[in-house]
């Protein structure tokens, strides 16, 4: 039966919905150019479609379509308190795409959107506007990959080139780009620079068979890191979010050593560590649409309208990862949200 619902659904990307706007914007015909099979359809707005009532989302996640669309104003965001800013004060973010082709279970965009459809704004010389008016005033810590993985749309879409040749012009730019992808063959097209970060999150091996659904495999991972290092780039690794599992400290045990087996520790820019932490309107959207996982069904505790692990677990797993990772890295590289 599960096969046959599989085979009724359209493959990805079998429509694919084009504000009138932006036909002939030059990244919407590269990107049409990719899909020629792909039944093209005119819409006056992305939200006529994205934001459309009773729409079932984990149907959708296994059958994405594309919205093509023009971003409107604000292009920027201010960093959200739920993410580390690196010891950063101007800190934002920008999402020249909304949703993932990965589906990990404990993901909040399952709860922050209606859609699983993957949303691309085309008009990246707008946002690239707003950037340079922050860069005016200040430095600038940018993050441009939360609301996707745009290395792992990389292939059909070029937008990490484009920021990589956007922040080679602007030094008092640092663009962070995180990704849980083993793209190779993307990282041959880039260029390395001392203020773009790729940051790999990293999950130990039993989260990414349970939960991670889609995504390259921690090994898969690790080889794409060592060949990025290799090349040159700034690497971050994200141990975020930890997952609290049965023998948690012997899963993420194994996963440290074997990560810094792999890759040579002076090489790597710095690590960040965190526990699950998540709005509580996204938490409870996300149990509608998945009432089965064990993940996010844990009974986590709310502060502030946020959901997390109970204070003293969290603190006994970030000590647990902290004494891990110093091992390996100075502290002074290692930021911890709490």
């Amino acid at each position: 039966m599960n096969s046959l619902c599989v085979n009724l659904l359209n493959p990805p990307f079998s429509h694919i919905y084009i504000e009138k706007g932006v036909v002939d914007h030059p990244n919407t015909v590269k990107i049409l150019s990719r899909f020629p099979k792909s039944t093209q359809v005119i819409i006056k707005h992305y939200k006529d479609i994205f934001n459309r009532s009773r729409q079932n989302y984990p149907v959708q996640k296994q059958s994405q379509n594309l919205i093509i669309a023009e971003k409107r104003p604000p292009f920027v965001y201010r960093g959200s308190p739920l993410c580390q800013n690196f010891g950063n004060d101007n800190f934002y973010y920008a999402n020249t795409v909304i949703n993932c082709v990965y589906n990990c279970e404990y993901c909040y965009l399952q709860g922050m959107y209606p859609s699983a459809n993957i949303v691309v704004f085309v008009n990246l010389d707008d946002i690239f506007g707003d950037v340079r008016k922050l860069l005016k005033s200040d430095p600038v810590y940018l993050c441009i990959s939360y609301d996707t993985d745009l290395l792992a749309l990389e292939g059909f879409l070029g937008f990490s080139e484009k920021w990589f040749e956007f922040a080679r012009f602007y030094p008092h730019l640092t663009v962070e780009l995180r990704t849980k992808s083993a793209n190779l063959n993307s990282l041959e097209k880039l260029t390395p620079q001392e203020n773009v970060i790729l940051a790999w999150t990293l999950s130990c091996e039993y989260v990414w068979e349970k939960y991670e659904h889609g995504t390259p495999s921690p090994m898969q991972r690790l080889n794409c890191i060592e060949k990025a290092l290799a090349k040159g780039f700034q690497i971050r690794l994200c141990f975020d979010p930890v997952i609290y599992i049965k023998d948690w400290e012997d899963e993420y045990g194994r996963l440290i050593e074997k990560v810094f087996r792999e890759l040579p520790a002076g090489k790597i820019k710095d690590v960040s560590i965190g526990g699950f932490r998540i709005p509580c309107d996204y938490l409870k959207d996300m149990r509608k649409n998945n009432p089965n996982s064990a993940i996010i069904n844990y009974p986590f505790n709310a502060v502030n309208d946020v959901y997390s692990y109970p204070p003293d677990l969290s603190d006994r797993m970030n000590s647990y990862m902290l004494g891990l990772i110093r091992k390996y890295m100075p502290e002074e590289k290692i930021f911890t949200w709490k």
